[in-house]
């Protein structure tokens, strides 16, 4: 039985500049039909632009039945960026089902939110969601960005607006580690570089000593230093493939051969 995650084909219909480094991507199309939130405020889809074989994943920033909205940063180079700063509205796309991670126990009295430009979709979302609730809970937030992004969080949340030390450098762990933590039960919540996220898990579990339950932090991207080649280029495989006309099933097959020989 595949174990891969079910595939939508959708349509960009619009992209919209947030910020220097922040697109808003918007997908629709009959394709979408039977495409469900999770209701996990951080879910995430995986994305497939044209050209490409390989999905990278990107937090839903919304989902009302009919369109799928997905704000993504900008790097220098990249899967997607190559793609979306062209002139890509109305091409196809393909996206697949949503999964999510955010936790927070029932008995949370605040909620901590930390992150670089890459976690701004979900704790914009995450903090939005915490102000739908009947009681809603105390909630910080720390953003390490490069762009003024006045107005893309909610209004209600304490936040912090720090500035990246530059040359793609994250200071989000020195932050971390001079919180003033809020009494009593909470749940921590933050994404960013790998090595940045390792260093922080770190933190929380040798120092802060939090169970499991009480955080979740994830590496949502890796430093270019830190980056390791591929055993095998998707890229080709999949234009040579769609180019004889094969199916996306008869691609993934050719590059699952690839990689195993």
């Amino acid at each position: 039985m595949s174990t891969r995650a079910k595939r939508y084909d959708a349509q960009l219909v619009r992209r919209d500049t947030l910020s220097p480094h922040l697109l808003r991507l918007t997908v629709a199309g009959d394709g979408l039909w039977g495409f469900e939130s999770t209701g996990i405020p951080d879910e995430w889809v995986g994305l497939i632009v044209p050209g490409q074989f390989q999905s990278r994943y990107y937090t839903v920033r919304s989902w009302d039945g009919r369109e799928l909205v997905l704000d993504v940063v900008i790097h220098e180079v990249g899967l997607v960026t190559e793609w979306a700063t062209t002139d890509c509205v109305g091409n196809r796309v393909t996206v697949t089902e949503p999964r999510g991670s955010f936790a927070m126990p029932d008995d949370a009295e605040w909620l901590l939110l930390v992150g670089d430009l890459t976690a701004m979709p979900a704790m914009a979302r995450i903090a939005e969601t915490m102000l739908e609730r009947d009681e809603p809970i105390e909630t910080r937030i720390w953003a390490e960005v490069p762009d003024d992004l006045t107005g893309y969080l909610p209004d209600g949340p304490d936040v912090t607006w720090l500035e990246p030390p530059g040359d793609g450098q994250s200071a989000l762990a020195e932050v971390v580690e001079s919180i003033d933590w809020p009494a009593g039960h909470g749940y921590f919540w933050m994404a960013g570089e790998s090595a940045q996220m390792r260093a922080i898990r770190k933190h929380l579990m040798r120092e802060r000593r939090l169970p499991s339950a009480a955080y979740d932090v994830m590496g949502y991207w890796r430093g270019a230093s830190r980056r390791q080649p591929r055993a095998v280029d998707p890229g080709p495989i999949w234009r040579s493939g769609k180019a004889a006309g094969k199916s996306d099933e008869q691609i993934w097959a050719e590059y699952d051969e690839a990689r195993e020989s």
